[in-house]
Protein backbone atom coordinates (compact mmCIF):
# COMPACT_ATOMS: atom_id res chain seq x y z
CA UNK A 1 0.00 0.00 0.00
CA UNK A 2 2.83 2.38 0.84
CA UNK A 3 4.55 1.57 -2.49
CA UNK A 4 1.40 2.28 -4.49
CA UNK A 5 0.85 5.58 -2.67
CA UNK A 6 4.46 6.63 -3.23
CA UNK A 7 4.31 5.80 -6.94
CA UNK A 8 1.11 7.77 -7.34
CA UNK A 9 2.68 10.77 -5.64
CA UNK A 10 5.69 10.69 -7.94
CA UNK A 11 3.96 10.06 -11.24
CA UNK A 12 0.88 12.10 -10.52
CA UNK A 13 1.14 14.99 -8.07
CA UNK A 14 4.84 15.62 -8.68
CA UNK A 15 4.45 15.52 -12.45
CA UNK A 16 3.01 18.33 -14.53
CA UNK A 17 -0.67 17.47 -14.54
CA UNK A 18 -1.27 19.81 -17.47
CA UNK A 19 0.63 22.44 -19.39
CA UNK A 20 0.03 25.95 -18.07
CA UNK A 21 -0.22 28.29 -21.06
CA UNK A 22 -2.13 31.55 -20.65
CA UNK A 23 -5.27 31.54 -22.78
CA UNK A 24 -4.56 35.06 -24.00
CA UNK A 25 -1.14 34.03 -25.26
CA UNK A 26 -2.62 31.07 -27.16
CA UNK A 27 -5.36 33.20 -28.69
CA UNK A 28 -2.91 35.85 -29.84
CA UNK A 29 -0.39 33.39 -31.32
CA UNK A 30 -0.38 33.39 -35.15
CA UNK A 31 -1.71 30.10 -36.49
CA UNK A 32 -2.77 28.75 -33.11
CA UNK A 33 -6.46 29.35 -33.70
CA UNK A 34 -9.55 28.94 -31.57
CA UNK A 35 -9.13 25.21 -31.01
CA UNK A 36 -5.71 25.63 -29.43
CA UNK A 37 -6.87 28.59 -27.40
CA UNK A 38 -9.69 26.52 -25.94
CA UNK A 39 -7.30 23.66 -25.19
CA UNK A 40 -4.87 25.87 -23.28
CA UNK A 41 -7.63 27.73 -21.49
CA UNK A 42 -9.02 24.42 -20.21
CA UNK A 43 -5.73 23.16 -18.85
CA UNK A 44 -4.88 23.29 -15.16
CA UNK A 45 -2.34 25.89 -14.00
CA UNK A 46 -0.99 23.53 -11.34
CA UNK A 47 2.71 22.78 -11.76
CA UNK A 48 4.64 21.05 -9.03
CA UNK A 49 7.92 19.20 -8.74
CA UNK A 50 11.24 19.23 -6.92
CA UNK A 51 14.38 17.10 -6.70
CA UNK A 52 13.95 14.67 -3.84
CA UNK A 53 15.08 11.23 -2.71
CA UNK A 54 14.60 8.74 0.05
CA UNK A 55 16.62 5.59 0.59
CA UNK A 56 18.92 3.96 -1.95
CA UNK A 57 16.90 4.03 -5.17
CA UNK A 58 19.09 5.36 -8.00
CA UNK A 59 18.45 6.28 -11.63
CA UNK A 60 21.36 5.02 -13.74
CA UNK A 61 20.27 6.03 -17.23
CA UNK A 62 17.53 7.82 -19.17
CA UNK A 63 17.10 7.45 -22.94
CA UNK A 64 14.92 9.79 -25.00
CA UNK A 65 13.71 8.64 -28.43
CA UNK A 66 16.53 6.13 -28.70
CA UNK A 67 19.06 8.93 -28.43
CA UNK A 68 17.77 10.71 -31.54
CA UNK A 69 16.35 14.22 -31.93
CA UNK A 70 12.56 14.55 -31.79
CA UNK A 71 11.72 16.04 -35.18
CA UNK A 72 8.27 17.55 -35.65
CA UNK A 73 6.64 18.86 -38.81
CA UNK A 74 3.45 20.89 -39.16
CA UNK A 75 0.71 18.29 -38.90
CA UNK A 76 1.78 14.75 -38.02
CA UNK A 77 2.22 13.69 -34.40
CA UNK A 78 5.60 12.30 -33.34
CA UNK A 79 5.26 9.42 -30.88
CA UNK A 80 8.41 8.45 -29.01
CA UNK A 81 9.60 6.58 -25.94
CA UNK A 82 11.50 7.71 -22.85
CA UNK A 83 13.13 4.91 -20.86
CA UNK A 84 14.29 5.16 -17.25
CA UNK A 85 16.76 2.57 -15.94
CA UNK A 86 16.92 2.46 -12.15
CA UNK A 87 18.27 0.25 -9.39
CA UNK A 88 17.40 -0.51 -5.77
CA UNK A 89 18.53 -3.41 -3.56
CA UNK A 90 14.86 -4.34 -3.15
CA UNK A 91 14.11 -4.07 -6.86
CA UNK A 92 12.27 -1.41 -8.89
CA UNK A 93 8.53 -0.95 -8.64
CA UNK A 94 8.08 1.90 -11.12
CA UNK A 95 9.88 4.43 -13.31
CA UNK A 96 8.38 7.56 -14.84
CA UNK A 97 9.46 10.46 -17.07
CA UNK A 98 8.24 13.43 -19.07
CA UNK A 99 9.74 16.34 -21.02
CA UNK A 100 9.28 19.98 -20.14
CA UNK A 101 10.43 23.28 -21.63
CA UNK A 102 11.24 26.39 -19.65
CA UNK A 103 13.41 27.60 -16.81
CA UNK A 104 11.93 26.33 -13.55
CA UNK A 105 9.70 23.32 -13.01
CA UNK A 106 8.79 24.52 -9.51
CA UNK A 107 7.11 27.64 -10.86
CA UNK A 108 4.08 27.62 -13.13
CA UNK A 109 5.43 30.72 -14.90
CA UNK A 110 8.74 28.94 -15.50
CA UNK A 111 7.23 26.25 -17.73
CA UNK A 112 5.95 27.03 -21.22
CA UNK A 113 5.78 23.53 -22.68
CA UNK A 114 5.35 19.93 -21.56
CA UNK A 115 4.88 16.45 -23.01
CA UNK A 116 3.54 14.00 -20.44
CA UNK A 117 2.49 10.33 -20.68
CA UNK A 118 -1.12 9.25 -20.81
CA UNK A 119 -0.51 6.91 -17.88
CA UNK A 120 0.66 7.37 -14.29
CA UNK A 121 3.09 4.44 -14.47
CA UNK A 122 5.89 3.26 -16.72
CA UNK A 123 5.97 -0.13 -18.41
CA UNK A 124 8.84 -1.91 -16.65
CA UNK A 125 11.12 -4.72 -17.80
CA UNK A 126 13.30 -6.34 -15.18
CA UNK A 127 17.01 -6.46 -16.01
CA UNK A 128 17.92 -8.36 -12.84
CA UNK A 129 16.78 -8.60 -9.21
CA UNK A 130 17.76 -5.00 -8.43
CA UNK A 131 17.46 -3.20 -11.79
CA UNK A 132 14.62 -2.48 -14.21
CA UNK A 133 14.08 -0.30 -17.26
CA UNK A 134 10.71 1.45 -17.31
CA UNK A 135 9.36 3.17 -20.42
CA UNK A 136 6.66 5.74 -21.11
CA UNK A 137 5.24 6.92 -24.43
CA UNK A 138 5.10 10.64 -25.18
CA UNK A 139 3.59 12.53 -28.10
CA UNK A 140 4.90 15.70 -29.74
CA UNK A 141 1.82 17.13 -31.41
CA UNK A 142 2.00 20.32 -33.54
CA UNK A 143 -1.71 20.81 -32.83
CA UNK A 144 -1.21 21.04 -29.06
CA UNK A 145 2.07 20.30 -27.24
CA UNK A 146 4.32 21.84 -29.94
CA UNK A 147 2.38 25.02 -30.52
CA UNK A 148 5.03 27.73 -31.08
CA UNK A 149 8.48 28.07 -32.67
CA UNK A 150 9.85 29.19 -29.31
CA UNK A 151 9.59 25.56 -28.15
CA UNK A 152 12.25 24.39 -30.62
CA UNK A 153 15.55 23.36 -29.06
CA UNK A 154 16.56 21.87 -25.72
CA UNK A 155 13.92 20.30 -23.46
CA UNK A 156 14.47 19.06 -19.90
CA UNK A 157 13.78 15.47 -18.93
CA UNK A 158 12.06 14.85 -15.60
CA UNK A 159 12.71 11.33 -14.27
CA UNK A 160 11.66 9.41 -11.17
CA UNK A 161 11.91 5.87 -9.87
CA UNK A 162 10.33 3.98 -6.99
CA UNK A 163 11.82 0.95 -5.27
CA UNK A 164 9.76 -2.02 -4.13
CA UNK A 165 10.51 -1.02 -0.55
CA UNK A 166 9.02 2.46 -1.03
CA UNK A 167 12.33 4.27 -1.52
CA UNK A 168 12.37 6.74 -4.40
CA UNK A 169 14.34 9.37 -6.30
CA UNK A 170 13.09 12.39 -8.25
CA UNK A 171 15.06 14.52 -10.71
CA UNK A 172 13.48 17.64 -12.21
CA UNK A 173 16.19 17.65 -14.89
CA UNK A 174 18.02 14.36 -15.25
CA UNK A 175 19.21 15.17 -18.78
CA UNK A 176 18.14 17.05 -21.92
CA UNK A 177 16.39 16.10 -25.14
CA UNK A 178 16.20 18.01 -28.40
CA UNK A 179 12.91 18.89 -30.09
CA UNK A 180 13.48 20.29 -33.57
CA UNK A 181 11.56 21.83 -36.44
CA UNK A 182 11.55 19.46 -39.43
CA UNK A 183 13.73 20.61 -42.35
CA UNK A 184 13.33 19.75 -46.03
CA UNK A 185 15.68 20.04 -49.02
CA UNK A 186 15.26 19.81 -52.79
CA UNK A 187 17.85 19.49 -55.58
CA UNK A 188 17.65 20.03 -59.32
CA UNK A 189 20.75 19.81 -61.56
CA UNK A 190 20.75 20.85 -65.20
CA UNK A 191 20.90 20.87 -68.11
CA UNK A 192 20.36 17.15 -68.58
CA UNK A 193 22.20 15.66 -70.37
CA UNK A 194 25.24 17.95 -70.29
CA UNK A 195 28.48 17.97 -72.24
CA UNK A 196 31.71 17.08 -70.44
CA UNK A 197 33.41 20.25 -69.23
CA UNK A 198 30.25 22.34 -69.56
CA UNK A 199 28.68 24.27 -66.70
CA UNK A 200 26.12 22.46 -64.60
CA UNK A 201 23.72 24.55 -62.51
CA UNK A 202 22.45 23.01 -59.29
CA UNK A 203 19.45 24.66 -57.64
CA UNK A 204 17.38 23.73 -54.63
CA UNK A 205 15.53 25.03 -51.59
CA UNK A 206 15.87 24.63 -47.83
CA UNK A 207 12.64 24.91 -45.86
CA UNK A 208 11.61 24.10 -42.30
CA UNK A 209 8.41 23.71 -40.30
CA UNK A 210 6.94 26.88 -38.87
CA UNK A 211 4.92 25.95 -35.78
CA UNK A 212 3.50 29.46 -35.55
CA UNK A 213 1.75 29.20 -38.93
CA UNK A 214 1.54 25.40 -39.45
CA UNK A 215 3.35 25.72 -42.79
CA UNK A 216 6.85 25.22 -44.18
CA UNK A 217 8.88 28.34 -44.95
CA UNK A 218 12.28 29.15 -46.45
CA UNK A 219 15.26 28.82 -44.12
CA UNK A 220 17.67 31.56 -45.09
CA UNK A 221 21.37 32.20 -44.56
CA UNK A 222 22.21 28.56 -43.80
CA UNK A 223 25.26 26.57 -44.93
CA UNK A 224 24.32 23.59 -47.09
CA UNK A 225 26.70 21.08 -48.65
CA UNK A 226 26.55 20.21 -52.35
CA UNK A 227 27.46 16.53 -52.69
CA UNK A 228 28.25 14.28 -55.66
CA UNK A 229 28.36 10.51 -56.13
CA UNK A 230 30.00 9.29 -59.29
CA UNK A 231 28.20 6.50 -61.10
CA UNK A 232 29.35 3.20 -59.61
CA UNK A 233 30.64 4.79 -56.38
CA UNK A 234 29.24 3.75 -53.00
CA UNK A 235 29.25 7.12 -51.22
CA UNK A 236 28.88 10.86 -51.72
CA UNK A 237 31.63 13.43 -51.40
CA UNK A 238 31.19 17.12 -50.64
CA UNK A 239 32.02 19.38 -53.58
CA UNK A 240 31.34 22.78 -52.02
CA UNK A 241 29.32 24.63 -49.39
CA UNK A 242 26.46 26.86 -50.54
CA UNK A 243 24.58 29.44 -48.45
CA UNK A 244 20.80 29.68 -48.82
CA UNK A 245 19.43 33.11 -49.68
CA UNK A 246 16.92 34.96 -47.49
CA UNK A 247 14.10 32.77 -48.84
CA UNK A 248 15.96 29.50 -48.46
CA UNK A 249 16.84 29.14 -52.15
CA UNK A 250 20.08 27.48 -53.23
CA UNK A 251 22.00 27.95 -56.48
CA UNK A 252 25.53 27.21 -57.60
CA UNK A 253 27.48 26.03 -60.66
CA UNK A 254 30.04 23.28 -61.19
CA UNK A 255 31.90 21.76 -64.13
CA UNK A 256 30.36 18.56 -65.45
CA UNK A 257 33.00 15.83 -65.49
CA UNK A 258 31.30 12.45 -65.05
CA UNK A 259 27.94 10.72 -64.86
CA UNK A 260 26.55 10.72 -61.36
CA UNK A 261 24.09 11.98 -58.77
CA UNK A 262 23.95 15.40 -57.13
CA UNK A 263 22.28 16.31 -53.84
CA UNK A 264 22.19 18.96 -51.13
CA UNK A 265 22.74 18.06 -47.45
CA UNK A 266 22.00 20.21 -44.39
CA UNK A 267 23.68 19.45 -41.04
CA UNK A 268 20.89 21.03 -38.99
CA UNK A 269 20.96 23.55 -36.12
CA UNK A 270 19.99 23.44 -32.41
CA UNK A 271 16.40 24.23 -33.47
CA UNK A 272 16.08 22.54 -36.89
CA UNK A 273 16.66 18.98 -38.06
CA UNK A 274 19.21 17.61 -40.49
CA UNK A 275 17.95 17.16 -44.04
CA UNK A 276 19.17 15.50 -47.22
CA UNK A 277 17.48 15.98 -50.56
CA UNK A 278 16.54 13.31 -53.06
CA UNK A 279 19.45 12.97 -55.52
CA UNK A 280 19.29 14.14 -59.15
CA UNK A 281 21.20 11.99 -61.67
CA UNK A 282 22.96 13.78 -64.53
CA UNK A 283 24.22 12.09 -67.70
CA UNK A 284 27.46 13.64 -68.97
CA UNK A 285 28.05 13.20 -72.72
Amino acid sequence: MRIRATAAALSGALAISALAVPAAQAADAPGVGAAKAQLFAAQSPAVTGADDARGDTKITNVTVNGGKDIVVGTSLKKTYTVSVTATDPAGIYDGYAFLWHGTDLDSKTGVDGAMTPGTDHGSCQQVNATTSTCSVTLVADPASTIYRNLLAGRWHVFASAVGKDGDYTIKDTYKSGWVKRASKLTTNAGPEPVKAGATLTVTGALTRANWDTDTYGGYGNQSVQLQFRKQGASSYSTVKTVTSDSRGNLKTTVKASADGSWRYAFAGTPTSSVATSTSDYVDVK
